[in-house]
C-alpha cells in the first residue's frame, strides 16, 4: 500500500472534506497541518511545486486538491493508486 501524505492548514474547509473522504474509504494517511508545521512547507513545494490546501500525496505522485481527489475517487483512481 502506498503511503499516502495529506497536506492541510487550520480552518480549511477543503481540507477538513478531503480527510472525511479518505476516512470514509478507509484509506490511512499522515497529516501534515501546515499551520503547526512550517518546515512542512518545504517538502510540500519538493512534492507538489503547491501551496494551496489541502494537497494529496500517494506514495510519489502529487495527486493535487480537493477536486483532484473527488475526481480519482469517482473515476476508481484512488483506490488503485493507493493500493499500488
Amino acid at each position: 500500500m502506498s503511503p499516502v501524505i495529506l497536506y492541510t492548514t487550520d480552518r480549511c474547509g477543503s481540507c477538513v472534506s478531503a480527510k472525511r473522504l479518505l476516512e470514509k474509504r478507509g484509506i490511512v494517511y499522515r497529516e501534515v497541518n501546515l499551520a503547526r508545521d512550517p518546515d512542512g512547507r518545504a517538502e510540500l513545494e519538493r512534492q507538489t511545486g503547491m501551496f494551496t490546501f489541502p494537497q494529496l500525496v500517494v506514495g510519489e505522485q502529487a495527486l493535487g486538491g480537493l477536486n483532484e481527489l473527488l475526481a480519482a475517487d469517482r473515476d476508481g483512481r484512488l483506490a488503485e493508486l493507493v493500493e499500488a
